[in-house]
């Protein structure tokens, strides 16, 4: 097929990760504030979300940034990304569970900052395939208030197959987490069927609020399948999922969510979350809002804390607490990478709220 697998060192031959990401298009993600009056440039101009775009629109957005910022160097940060990347590289890093990814990347300069940065972190690789061609790259537009616009170039980026999955891939791990697209359902839909071959449990993320509206049938039949234990949504995508029903609201949305997954959560921004497990129904508020200076990350972060406190047994108000911190602790700063200094943060926050903080991470 063209792809070799990612060289490991013999220490990443040893034991299946415990939650394994998989993300079919390694991505890198280009971080930039910006003014609101710069999405004038940009077609299509919906603030928030996520549009893909073309390689020379990317590039057109890239230039347009560079152009409007005096000091392009530190308005823009460039780092590994994509939504599964960021959930397993802060379950590796912050909470030291193992983990590792499923995907692809190319033979530039782009893929091998990916696998820098995702090593870096503790991340094992021995699932990740490298192939000729070019890596996925997405620019994440953030406002003065932190809100992110993200424009994902997709169209021309090396990827995993459904057809290259193999069971090995899955065996020994314990959760498999997913992000929802339409243009890689059928990579989605091979690996929830080998992940459930081989026991895994499956956690699911909405994506985002236009991939729900418009693909909203191919997702129900996902939800149906009874395959998706874990579901992700934020405010906007549950409202997508619910349009029209005369009850639209977050409270409804978890509901709907629980009659098809085992745990079923919404987060809602500044105003915490809201999730359901089983009869028992939590809303926690928020952590470290006030501090936000980027919301890139956020829902993923949130997802590994969430799945930190699943793995560790803790109870659904616990799970959603430790969500809240995590989540917090990522729009602290620019993209969706947690700095040492937010992790510290964060472990204060969870000593605070009485959270077991992952072992051999330094509480100072």
């Amino acid at each position: 097929m063209g792809a070799e697998r990612f060289s490991p060192n013999e220490n990443d031959n040893c034991d299946a990760p415990f939650i394994l990401g998989l993300q079919p298009s390694a991505l890198v993600d280009s971080v930039a504030t910006v003014d609101w009056s710069l999405f004038h440039h940009i077609p299509p101009a919906e603030r928030g979300g996520s549009i893909p775009v073309g390689i020379d629109e990317l590039k057109d957005i890239l230039r347009e940034v560079k152009s409007k910022s005096p000091d392009a160097r530190s308005s823009m940060k460039t780092l590994a990304g994509g939504s599964v990347a960021n959930t397993i590289r802060g379950l590796s890093s912050g909470f030291g569970i193992s983990s590792g990814i499923i995907g692809a990347y190319g033979d530039d300069e782009q893929g091998q900052l990916f696998v820098n940065n995702m090593t870096f972190n503790g991340v094992n690789l021995s699932r990740l395939r490298k192939k000729k061609g070019h890596t996925a790259q997405c620019v994440c537009l953030v406002d003065a208030s932190g809100n992110r616009t993200m424009r994902p170039c997709l169209s021309n980026a090396v990827k995993v197959q459904a057809d290259e999955l193999m069971r090995e891939d899955f065996k020994g791990s314990k959760w498999l987490v997913l992000r929802y697209a339409i243009f890689n359902l059928e990579v989605i839909q091979a690996a929830i069927l080998l992940a459930k071959q081989e026991g895994l449990l499956v956690s699911l993320d909405l994506a985002s609020f236009e991939m729900v509206r418009n693909f909203k049938l191919p997702l129900m039949k996902l939800l149906e399948s009874g395959n998706i234990d874990l579901c992700f949504a934020n405010e906007d995508e549950a409202a997508e999922l619910l349009r029209g029903e005369q009850n639209a609201n977050s409270v409804a949305a978890v509901e709907f969510l629980a009659k098809y997954c085992q745990w079923a959560v919404v987060t809602l921004g500044a105003n915490g979350c809201i999730a359901k497990h089983g009869n028992e129904i939590i809303r926690v508020p928020a952590i470290g809002e006030a501090n936000a200076t980027d919301a890139t990350g956020a829902g993923d972060l949130f997802a590994s804390g969430f799945l930190y406190g699943v793995v560790k047994g803790l109870s659904l108000e616990e799970c959603c607490k430790v969500g809240s911190c995590s989540g917090g602790s990522v729009i602290r700063s620019l993209g969706g990478e947690v700095t040492l200094e937010n992790w510290q943060w964060m472990y204060k926050q969870m000593q605070i709220k009485d959270l077991p903080v992952p072992i051999g991470v330094s509480n100072e």
